[in-house]
């Protein structure tokens, strides 16, 4: 089998959102992505979409075209490791947000592993350990000016049979976070798992004070409870005076700053996202040192690829979800996107990450389409 890489493509996607949505300090409009395409002399194709920028869609486009693509036209597709390292420099430009390099690569990286398990004729999540096929799903939601209830939100998150809910805090006092928390977990019951994201919007303090208020809830985590300055610290002190798991690692950008939260004390649960940091190749390193640390890992969202790594390790947990509202995309660009089972999805044995693309949603919301390499 030539794996010669000869070709690249890519299309740049971008969903309007119905409305905006506000965490903590942040909020979105529209959800997007690139879809990248590699092809290869032998015939084989990788077909994959990464990261949700709301913008930076365009500059990312140009570092694949511009400054990844020269480096691995002509290259091994199966040598994915080296690839990796050949696209690596992307990231290395102090003036320009490293964001966007990172996503670049990780747009490369999960195509090249597409295009290698469906070259093996097998899907990722047993290349990558096999561990289980089966995987639970949390949403995510309790935004701030939702247009339902927190209790018509949970009712619609039990009767679709998410096994719970990841529910934003972080944008009122701790008390007032607190009461809407306890509504929530009075409406889901105590088999609804519920986690809380506060988007770095507390001090220590404060998430401490949230933490011994909601102390007999059962909580499952907290997430990135402290404000950023500070916060590897200010996080293994809410973990150990609060009494609460903690979970961070979508702010990092690398697997050596996952390694430092892990060896602070910091997080019991460790959230790296694969699209913002690289590629699936930079968060399984990340998997194994979790191994070393007794660290459980999660993704921050993109379900697309965080299905495949999740169930592919012994101390994968949750999968996140948004509403079909929030995340547009995953809801409708996949044509074959399974359905929820008593909180659960249940992957296939199709080649790679064995998802079918809508054409005509695609056609709808592409704002280009660009192509390296031979015609």
């Amino acid at each position: 089998m030539d794996y010669t890489i000869t070709r690249i493509e890519t299309e740049q996607i971008r969903v309007p959102l119905e409305r905006v949505y506000r965490g903590s300090h942040y909020k979105m409009s529209h959800r997007s992505t690139i879809i990248t395409r590699v092809y290869t002399a032998g015939g084989l194709v990788g077909e994959a979409y990464a990261g949700d920028e709301d913008g930076g869609l365009a500059e990312i486009d140009g570092i694949i075209h511009g400054e990844i693509a020269p480096a691995l036209l002509g290259q091994d597709a199966s040598a994915i490791e080296l690839c990796w390292e050949l696209a690596r420099p992307a990231t290395w430009n102090i003036l320009r947000d490293r964001r966007l390099g990172l996503v670049a690569c990780a747009s490369f990286d999960l195509t090249l592993w597409d295009l290698f398990a469906r070259s093996l004729e097998v899907p990722l999540w047993k290349l990558w350990g096999g561990y289980r096929s089966r995987i639970p799903v949390i949403a995510i939601g309790g935004y701030y000016g939702s247009d339902l209830t927190i209790r018509e939100e949970i009712e619609y998150l039990l009767k679709e049979e998410f096994a719970g809910m990841k529910f934003k805090i972080g944008g009122l006092s701790p008390e007032e976070d607190a009461k809407r928390f306890k509504e929530a977990r009075a409406v889901g019951g105590d088999s609804f798992r519920i986690a809380v994201d506060a988007n770095q919007g507390y001090t220590p303090a404060e998430a401490i004070r949230f933490s011994r208020i909601v102390h007999d809830d059962n909580l499952l985590w907290f997430e990135e409870p402290c404000q950023w300055q500070n916060d590897r610290r200010g996080m293994r002190d809410v973990r150990f005076a609060g009494s609460v798991a903690v979970t961070a690692g979508q702010s990092e950008f690398s697997a050596a700053g996952c390694r430092d939260l892990m060896e602070s004390g910091s997080i019991d649960y460790c959230n790296f996202d694969s699209s913002w940091s690289g590629g699936p190749t930079e968060w399984r390193k990340v998997a194994a040192m979790a191994t070393v640390y007794d660290v459980k890992m999660a993704h921050h969202e993109e379900p697309q690829v965080a299905s495949h790594l999740l169930a592919s390790i012994p101390h994968g947990t949750y999968l996140e979800y948004f509403h079909p509202k929030r995340d547009p995309i995953w809801h409708n660009l996949i044509a074959n996107r399974p359905e929820l089972k008593d909180g659960h999805i249940q992957l296939t044995d199709r080649p790679g990450l064995g998802w079918e693309l809508d054409k005509e949603y695609i056609a709808k919301y592409r704002l280009s389409e660009r192509v390296s390499g031979e015609n």
